[in-house]
């Protein structure tokens, strides 16, 4: 007993698992007391025993399994988590319980499956009974069928699906074992009972005499419907409400269920397809046309065997189908017509659905055939044209119907009557709108008038039957002309028809008329189920009469109520009311009379035509008054403006009166009932009186008034034929006005375009140009409406007024017309009856669409023409593709009749010639536009084949198919392809691009969908299918699709059909779709909304034109006034209007709208670094793609989570477009208040701008570029720059949209891509840009080109990438292209090349093909624009340059600086070009683009040297401290070590990368020490450096743009260099010296030829005045700065106007300072002196008298001679020109002008002289004429001196010398603490002295120029105070360049080099930038960042050598 007493301590589910039966027994009976117990059904102990249910039921020992079958079904019954056992728990009771003996076990298990059903797992539970159908035990089979069976009778055939038993149970009769047998026939008597003859069909094949008993059986059922007796859980609820029902006796519900219920399985639904086409006699499509009748009767009986299968596989029946219904049209034998009718009617029957495509092409040939008396044939076309209805919609071939009506056989006439009378039964009130009702009832009205009786019986009755379908209130307005008899007759025929649906229409209507309307009245007003409701609704008649009548008086005020004509509606009512309107009978004068004076005045009436015009105003006072006080049912509107027209009527002369009585006609318009007839007597004179310019603007508002009340269309055709049928100008464009403004106002709906355009166009012929302009503007305003399809109209004219029409369209392009303001309010009953279409939101546009007239061109299809396209010669199928192309062309808009058109084309959409499938998507497309709505009919013959080719392997081609797709659903709306089965036929083809291509389409369409055909749901196991597909972006699409599936199936239904999946298949998809629902969206734009609301603000949602797609729903339906998106004013104001309008309604619960208030970015610090680290690291995928896949979009997604709103997110990356729109406005309205988020979401917010740019919605991508454009304003204005990252995510994609046909588009990108240039270098842009030009699309290849072209004439030859050469080469490729406009534009940019280069653009280009060469040679001959000599916009892109550095460096201080360098830089110095030199000598603005130039001059690899010099660089640690001692200025030879290397860097390492700058400078500073002196080296190593450095210099100074920009402190270096170079004795000794000296002098010359001359001249004045001061400098170097310093005198006379000339006299003015003349000829040599005062000689001569105005940037005048040499040379030069008196006029006339004090002055000077010349108050005077001289610096003193010996002069200028350095030189001693003695003589005063200085200039007249310059030099002061002080020499020093070496105090300079570098062009950019001037001389680099970096790298120099 020991184990037994072990297990009794176990816990119960170890019991229940026990090996030993009775622990298990115990544990089972525990388990059920357990669960008896257990209350919650969602308590967890459930839980514990999930996994053991099984073993209950399949336990080996019978006795303990009963008892688990016990627990089981308790479980089952209670625990909420028992539905996850279902297939595991029945699979065990199939197998284990239903082969037991005990009949117990067997009735458990029953129960057990049973208790699943009841769970809600139906579907799994008759899963596994089928599955045990298949077992080969007949005691187990014979379970499962009566467990299906009890399932069935308790249950009902909803919840169990009674097709898959069907399908077996002819296998169950066939069936050895009785048992089984009996049970089937009880299945089938059961399944019988449900669906009644339904399951015949399927049945007929078995055995006669189980059919027989069967028969017996069924006949003996009870006739009432069965209803289930056990309900679902969900549906318990329902169960108790029955049970209550039937206790009270009441059936009525009973019996409404079971008219729900009975028709729910279709016998069809229930059979297997067969397969016939296969099956036809092969000779059979010869045998239909043979000669002999017998012989065509053979081939039809054929078919008519095989069409008796009731289900036919769906196949490509067109032949047959053509082959039919020529018999039916052309066959003479009338025997064969009605067997090819039954034919026809056979394959209806068996295809249902599936022969719609084909019942277009059958429909008017079997009408037609009608005039056939027979009966027989009568019949059989009967029957086949009823069948054929079934297939399709009466919407299809209504067209074809119509046409049929107007025949003049009165037997067709009555046939299509009875047919269509027999369509409307099976139509109900939703199926059958008013867009339909109306061209049928207006058909059949000529009917009922027929001569023949039995046409107009016919009519009657299809009268008849329409009116009982729709109701009276839809049918009346149509019916307002008929009389009573034939209305009598009418009504009498609409009760005795008896309506297909029977109980369905009657009491459908009567149960929804109870049951929704507490929930939905607000709906009243929405999408179809309120037509129902109108169809007989006694209870909401009155509900909805009253606020209709509240709100705008009597309904015949109809109006149509939407912008693009409120759908068919609005039209529609206008027809129904029109006819009641114009009964109103015109009445005589005197009847009038009498009516008027019933209601007016006496005095009124008698002083009308009374001859004095007070007493006529008087009288029109006391009229207006009249009328005012009167109610609008008294008010006899016609008798009064008869009264109005009584002479003098319109031809008052008396403006006032005239004035009076135009605003009386428009009161008694507004406020009374007027008719047209009343109308008719007052527009002619309102037209008349229109262009008169004091009484037109009353006519105008008379003439809206009558709009309003008689329709615009009839009011607007009646007065255009009135103004074009007079002679004056001024009332036609007066005319024509109103008429804009009035549809504006109005909207656009039921206005007859035809009628107006022939007007227009006579407008736009006449002579007066008003009448012109007023004919344009009124087709600007239809264009808002009508869209482009109105050009069409007007493509004839002359080109000029053409251009003019399309300069209109091109304003009004994007612009969405504005809703409505009039005509709403009288219309609001229509509200009601509006928009049936719900599903079709597109229907509105249809209305203008039908207003084109569409030419017929079926008789142009001839059968040639077809064979053509069918031919075996690909050649000749093109032609005939041609022609159709042709065709459709000419004809513009088509009717629907196109022949045999269809299935030609169809044949190409697989021609093994991708070409011509091509061109056949193009016709495809073409044929949509051209056709318009009528499309539909063809969408399934032509349509879904073209969704076949959405499968083709060809990208290109699945491209075309996927636009010709959407133009197609374009003008069909959606609801054509989802119906029938062909869409999920396609989508169950395996074939991954099909399904890619089809699924993405539907995601894409589904949301747009208010609703959809319940065929949707035949799509989703295939949609199950693709989520498992093998091909990743299958699943990916089907996976995005899932939720807009869901959104329109709903989950349940969606769940459900997963039933049929494999168990694991199953939960994978369940799992999706869980994660799908909280993704659906809503369907769009609930229009529940819109009743509540006044109903002119639905109207306007509903229907938006076509050219507005894109306006929101929502939005407008939530705000009745005018939409302010419609406004659309350009800029921000109406975009932040439009996006709060839009915020309003897309969220209900105000939390929600709370979470809007934050900010939408959220700034992640360092986010945008990382994110560039992931895409570098390849953690990301890279953004780069031709079309974005799914991946990229989840990716943006997840790395937008972080940083944006959430709800923002949403709306982002909504399906909806009309979302993104909302998005791009919140962003707008947040782009100034976040710039900080902004930018540092910037890649982001770019990237996913681009995904935008792949939308196909126009709307989305105009507001995307109009955020572009302010976001790279903002970003321009913050100085930001784009990161590598950015630009290359953006750039390509941007460039891609250069090429939209839209001009407006195209515009805008243009202007993104100008605006970017200011935040990403040009030279960066272009190669972007030159991938552009390789696009297949020609004209984005021409803007490429042009936009290359504009970069070029911008920022000059240095932004053509990778160098001028290559990228001019591409460029010219062009010029040989196929298509004009890129031809042209490459043409134009070389000559815009040529313009700023000269000739040198033929070398650049190469070999041009000879027709290319001359075309380029004749276009610039003919541009004879002469090279400009330098580009002008360069300026703006260079401050940009300087300040990209510490910009970059400041946004991404933290990030790698690689980033911040192109990787176009990178491969560029990698491969060695030798470009990167030429970044040596512009240290200040290290940016390679700079320099993007390289004319290939030397290319050399130099690998071992680069290398050599980076070991060392790294080793900063091992620098000493260097000791701090003076230096010898300039750079000795001496041994380079690391620290010197480090020097260098220091400079680069702002620049934007550190690699690139470290390889290109490391070896070139001290080239001419460093390697020279390194005995290791190769000497010839150094030459091929030295080559490589001097080619690049040479290069970058032949390009004159390049070289201006060295500034003075650059060029001062290279000079030293160069001439350093040329007198190191060491190279001469080199076998290639020579050749090196002669290429540094080439490149001397070309520095001094070509860079600035301001700088150049600066720099080598410094240079001499270093190298003479210079103690080591040899005399030869001082030298060769002369020489240079004399041949800039030589180019002098050629540059003095380019020259700054202030600058240089002020350097000359330092030189003279530092060297007196004495000192100066203490020189060795006479050539310093010499040299200057050549120099000063020639500036002289060139300038004259004006040289001494240029003094203004020297302080102090007096501390140089410079002054007084220029005065004695002036009167030098003038003494040798003329007599002295001449001159001394002219002089001091110039002076005077100059100088306004100078009168006064002069006696004041004469005093001073006076005093010098007497021999005691000589030293008195001398310190007067100092102070004086001090206080005006620029007094001149020279007409006193002139006259005196030169000895007085001297003695003069020495006396004041000396008094200036008594007086100045101890103060200058105490302020220049840091520097070195030798620096002090040549300081210039301290900063103080120039403030002074400034006020100096009291009495003079100073330009702004000057103190321009004074406030730049302040500013490069405060600039550099950002360190201490004595690290650096004082500024002034460095803004006068005079360079001498200066000793820091202290290293630590070194460890700080980095920040301060980058602190010192931060700092010295946004001076730069506040400054926003640039310097005079045209130089941009601010001197001071040159001089800071420069002297400090002089200065570590000197630190290092002196630490030697």
């Amino acid at each position: 007993m020991g184990d037994d007493s072990e297990w009794l301590k176990l816990p119960v589910d170890q019991k229940c698992e026990h090996k030993l039966w009775k622990a298990r027994l115990s544990g089972y009976e525990e388990a059920l007391k357990i669960f008896q117990k257990i209350k919650d059904e969602k308590s967890p102990e459930w839980s514990k025993f999930l996994g053991l249910i099984k073993k209950f039921v399949t336990d080996s020992n019978a006795v303990v399994q009963l008892k688990g079958l016990e627990a089981a079904l308790v479980y089952v019954e209670n625990a909420h988590v028992a539905g996850k056992t279902t297939g595991e728990v029945v699979s065990g009771v199939v197998s284990k319980v239903f082969n037991q003996p005990k009949a117990k076990a067997k009735e458990l298990g029953i129960e057990i499956c049973l208790m699943y059903i009841e769970i809600e797992k139906g579907e799994a539970v008759q899963e596994e009974l089928l599955k045990g159908l298949d077992n080969k035990n007949p005691k187990i089979i014979v379970a499962c069928i009566e467990t299906l069976r009890k399932a069935l009778s308790e249950f009902g055939s909803k919840i169990i699906l009674l097709k898959p038993i069907i399908k077996v149970l002819p296998k169950l009769f066939e069936s050895r074992e009785k048992a089984v047998r009996d049970e089937a026939k009880l299945i089938a008597v059961e399944i019988y009972r449900w669906i009644r003859d339904a399951l015949r069909p399927p049945l007929q094949n078995i055995n006669s005499v189980q059919l027989k008993e069967l028969e017996e059986e069924w006949v003996k059922l009870p006739t009432s419907a069965p209803r289930p007796t056990r309900f679902l859980r969900s549906q318990q609820e329902l169960e108790a409400k029955l049970e209550q029902q039937q206790s009270a006796g009441g059936d009525a519900e009973g019996g409404g269920d079971d008219g729900d219920e009975v028709p729910q399985i279709d016998a069809y639904e229930l059979l297997e397809a067969v397969e016939i086409l296969s099956k036809l006699p092969k000779d059979f499509y010869d045998k239909i046309e043979a000669k002999k009748w017998q012989e065509r009767k053979e081939a039809l009986e054929s078919v008519e065997v095989l069409i008796k299968n009731p289900k036919l596989e769906a196949g490509d029946y067109a032949d047959l189908v053509k082959a039919l219904k020529k018999v039916v049209g052309k066959d003479t034998n009338v025997m064969l017509v009605a067997l090819a009718a039954k034919c026809l009617t056979g394959l209806a029957v068996g295809l249902r659905k599936k022969f719609g495509q084909y019942a277009g092409h059958v429909v008017p040939t079997i009408l037609e055939k009608f005039k056939e008396k027979k009966p027989q044939v009568v019949q059989a076309l009967q029957e086949a044209i009823d069948a054929i209805f079934l297939t399709t919609t009466l919407q299809n071939i209504s067209e074809d119907v119509l046409a049929v009506m107007d025949n003049k056989n009165p037997t067709i006439k009555q046939q299509t009557s009875l047919f269509i009378a027999r369509s409307f039964r099976h139509c109900t009130a939703s199926t059958l709108p008013k867009s339909l009702l109306k061209p049928f009832c207006a058909a059949l009205l000529k009917h009922i008038n027929d001569s023949a009786p039995e046409v107009r019986d016919a009519a009657f009755e299809a009268l008849g039957t329409a009116l009982k379908v729709v109701g009276e209130k839809a049918v009346n307005p149509f019916l307002a002309d008929v009389d009573k008899l034939k209305l009598d007759k009418i009504k009498e025929c609409s009760e005795k028809v008896e309506l297909i649906h029977g109980k369905k229409a009657g009491l459908a209507a009567d149960k929804k008329e109870f049951k929704p309307l507490p929930g939905r009245t607000a709906a009243s007003g929405a999408a179809g189920d309120k037509d129902t409701k109108d169809i007989s609704a006694p209870k909401p008649g009155p509900l909805k009469k009253a606020p209709a009548a509240k709100a705008g008086g009597p309904p015949k005020k109809g109006k149509p109520a939407a912008p693009g004509g409120a759908g068919n509606t609005g039209t529609k009512n206008k027809k129904g009311l029109e006819t009641k309107e114009i009964v109103e009978p015109e009445l005589s004068i005197e009847v009038c009379e009498e009516k008027a004076s019933a209601v007016l005045p006496p005095t009124c009436i008698q002083l009308l035509d009374s001859s004095n015009w007070k007493e006529r105003l008087a009288c029109m006072e006391e009229f207006q008054k009249a009328v005012e006080l009167m109610d609008r049912t008294e008010m006899p509107c016609q008798a009064l403006v008869r009264m109005l027209a009584k002479k003098p009527g319109w031809k008052e002369t008396n403006f006032q009166v005239m004035q009076m009585k135009l605003h009386i006609v428009a009161l008694i318009a507004q406020k009374g009932n007027f008719s047209k007839t009343s109308a008719q007597v007052v527009l002619d004179g309102l037209v008349d009186k229109i262009g008169d310019v004091k009484c037109g603007n009353n006519a105008k508002e008379a003439m809206t008034a009558i709009a309003e009340a008689c329709m615009l269309p009839w009011t607007a055709e009646q007065v255009v034929s009135m103004a074009f049928s007079q002679k004056n100008p001024k009332n036609q464009s007066e005319t024509l006005n109103w008429l804009s403004n009035a549809i504006k106002e109005f909207g656009f709906s039921g206005l007859n375009v035809k009628a107006f355009i022939s007007n227009v166009k006579t407008a736009l012929a006449a002579t007066n140009p008003a009448v012109r302009t007023a004919a344009i503007t009124l087709l600007g305003v239809m264009y808002l409406y009508v869209g482009p399809s109105l050009r069409m109209f007007f493509e004839d004219e002359k080109p000029a007024l053409l251009s003019q029409i399309d300069a209109e369209f091109e304003k009004m392009q994007g612009q969405s017309p504005p809703a409505p303001t009039r005509g709403i309010s009288k219309h609001s009953t229509s509200g009601t009856d509006e928009g049936e279409d719900g599903d079709e939101p597109d229907d509105g546009s249809n209305d203008v669409v039908d207003l084109l007239p569409r030419t017929e061109i079926s008789d142009k299809i001839t059968s040639e023409l077809v064979s053509k396209i069918g031919d075996k010669n690909w050649k000749i199928r093109k032609e005939g593709l041609d022609e159709v192309a042709g065709i459709i062309n000419d004809a513009k808009f088509i009717q629907p009749n196109i022949g045999e058109l269809p299935t030609a084309l169809k044949g190409r959409l697989n021609d093994s010639n991708k070409i011509l499938v091509q061109q056949t998507l193009n016709i495809l497309q073409q044929l949509a536009v051209a056709m318009g709505p009528n499309i539909k009919q063809h969408v399934k013959n032509l349509g879904i084949p073209i969704i076949t080719v959405l499968g083709d392997s060809k990208n290109n081609v699945r491209a075309a198919a996927l636009a010709t797709v959407n133009a197609w659903a374009e003008q069909t709306g959606m609801k054509e392809w989802l119906e029938g089965e062909d869409l999920s036929e396609e989508l169950k083809k395996e074939n991954p691009f099909l399904r890619q291509e089809l699924l993405g389409w539907l995601a894409e369409k589904l949301p747009t969908l208010r609703s959809t055909p319940t065929d949707l749901i035949l799509c989703v196991p295939h949609l199950y299918s693709c989520l498992e597909d093998r091909n990743g972006d299958v699943r990916k699409k089907a996976q995005d699709a899932l939720p807009f599936f869901m959104m329109h199936l709903g989950y349940e239904k969606m769940a459900k059909a997963t039933g049929k999946l494999k168990p694991t298949s199953k939960d994978q998809v369940l799992a999706m779709l869980e994660k799908a629902k909280v993704n659906m969206p809503a369907k769009p734009a609930p229009p529940t909304k819109a009743t509540s609301k006044p109903m002119g603000g639905s109207a306007p949602a509903k229907f938006q034109p076509a050219s507005a797609p894109a306006e929101d729903c929502i939005s407008s339906s939530t705000e009745p006034k005018p939409d302010p998106k419609k406004a659309k004013a350009p800029g921000l104001s109406s975009k932040a209007k439009s996006a709060q309008g839009k915020k309003m309604p897309s969220k209900t619960s105000l939390k929600e709208d709370e979470d809007k208030s934050g900010p939408i970015f959220i700034v992640v610090p360092n986010g945008k670094e990382q994110r560039m680290k992931d895409e570098k690291g390849l953690k990301v995928l890279k953004w780069n793609f031709t079309t974005p896949r799914d991946e990229y979009i989840e990716q943006l997604k997840t790395q937008m989570s972080s940083c944006v709103a959430k709800w923002l997110q949403d709306e982002m990356f909504h399906s909806d477009f009309q979302h993104h729109n909302k998005a791009l406005a919140v962003m707008v309205d947040h782009l100034e208040s976040e710039k900080e988020g902004v930018i540092g979401c910037l890649d982001l917010i770019l990237k996913w701008l681009t995904l935008r740019f792949f939308d196909t919605n126009t709307s989305v991508l105009m507001k995307a570029l109009e955020y572009l454009k302010l976001l790279f304003t903002l970003l321009s204005e913050e100085e930001y720059h784009l990161t590598e990252n950015e630009a290359s995510s953006f750039i390509p994609y941007l460039v891609v949209k250069v090429g939209e046909p839209k001009d407006v588009i195209r515009k805008d990108v243009r202007a993104i891509l100008n605006r970017m240039c200011l935040v990403y270098p040009a030279s960066k842009m272009f190669p972007f840009i030159m991938e552009g030009t390789k696009s297949k699309n020609s004209k984005q290849r021409a803007e490429c080109l042009e936009e290359l072209g504009c970069l070029v004439e911008s920022y000059g030859m240095n932004v053509c990438q990778p160098t001028p050469g290559k990228a001019l080469k591409e460029i010219a490729v062009h010029i040989g292209d196929r298509d004009n406009a890129v031809r042209n534009a490459a043409l134009n940019t070389i000559v815009t090349v040529y313009n700023v280069h000269g000739d040198q653009v033929f070398k650049l280009i190469g070999n041009l093909s000879e027709k290319d060469m001359s075309m380029l040679e004749e276009r610039i001959k003919r541009s004879a624009k002469r090279p400009s000599a330098a580009p002008i916009k360069q300026v703006e892109e260079k401050p940009q340059r300087a300040q990209n550095i510490s910009s970059n460096a400041n946004m991404l201080r933290k990030g790698p600086a690689e980033d911040m360098s192109s990787k176009l830089n990178q491969a560029r110095s990698m491969s060695g070009h030798p470009e990167a030199a030429q970044m040596v000598r512009r240290e200040f603005q290290l940016d390679l683009d700079e320099i993007e130039n390289d004319n290939g001059t030397v290319r050399c690899e130099m690998p071992e040297l680069v290398q050599h010099k980076l070991d060392d660089i790294f080793e900063p640690v091992l620098i000493p401290e260097p000791k701090i001692r003076a230096v010898s200025p300039h750079f000795d030879d001496m041994h380079s070590n690391t620290a010197s290397t480090i020097n260098f860097i220091i400079s680069q390492v702002a620049s934007g990368d550190i690699n690139t700058s470290i390889q290109a400078l490391t070896q070139l500073r001290l080239i001419y020490n460093t390697h020279m002196a390194d005995e290791k080296l190769e000497k010839d190593e150094i030459i091929k450096l030295y080559s490589c450095i001097i080619g690049n210099m040479i290069s970058l100074f032949q390009i004159e743009s390049l070289a201006r920009e060295a500034s003075t402190g650059v060029l001062k270096d290279l000079m030293h260099g160069l001439i350093t170079l040329m007198l190191d004795s060491r190279i001469e000794d080199l076998e290639e010296g020579q050749q090196v000296i002669r290429s540094v002098n080439l490149l001397v010359v070309k520095v001094l030829e070509k860079s600035d001359q301001t700088n150049i001249l600066s720099a080598l004045l410094v240079l001499l005045q270093d190298s003479l001061l210079a103690t080591a400098s040899s005399p030869k170097f001082s030298e060769l700065v002369m020489k240079c310093l004399w041949r800039m005198v030589r180019l002098l006379p050629d540059t003095i106007n380019s020259i700054n000339l202030d600058r240089i006299l002020l350097d000359i003015h330092i030189f003279m300072k530092v060297f007196p003349k004495e000192k100066l000829k203490q020189c060795k040599s006479e050539f310093p002196i010499r040299t200057l005062k050549t120099l000063l000689h020639t500036l002289c001569k060139l300038k004259g008298p004006k040289i001494l105005d240029h003094l203004t940037m020297i302080d102090n005048k007096n501390e140089s001679e410079l002054e007084a040499h220029l005065c004695r040379m002036m009167k030098h030069s003038m003494d040798q020109t003329g007599s002295k008196s001449d001159k001394e006029t002219e002089k001091g006339a110039s002076r005077i002008d100059e100088k306004s004090s100078k009168a006064k002055v002069n006696d004041f000077l004469a005093e001073i002289f006076k005093k010098i010349g007497s021999k005691e108050n000589t030293k008195e005077g001398l310190a007067e004429l100092y102070e004086y001289k001090k206080k005006y610096s620029d007094a001149d003193i020279e007409p006193f001196l002139k006259n005196s010996s030169q000895f007085f002069q001297s003695y003069v200028e020495r006396g004041l010398r000396v008094i200036e350095m008594e007086r100045e030189g101890k103060g200058r001693i105490s302020t220049s603490t840091g520097i070195s003695p030798q620096m002090e003589v040549t300081c210039v005063p301290t900063p103080t002295s120039t403030v002074s200085s400034i006020g100096n200039t009291n009495g003079e007249e100073v330009g702004p120029s000057v103190y321009l310059e004074r406030l730049k030099i302040l500013r490069q002061r405060c600039g550099l105070d950002n360190t201490k002080q004595d690290d650096r020499p004082p500024l002034t020093s460095l803004l006068s360049k005079p360079a001498v070496p200066t000793v820091a105090s202290s290293t630590d300079m070194l460890h700080s080099k980095l920040s301060q570098l980058r602190e010192s062009r931060e700092q010295h950019q946004h001076s730069d930038l506040d400054s926003n001037q640039t310097h005079s001389s045209g130089t941009v680099t601010s001197s001071s960042s040159t001089a800071n970096i420069d002297d400090l790298k002089k200065r570590l120099e000197r630190i290092k050598s002196s630490r030697k």
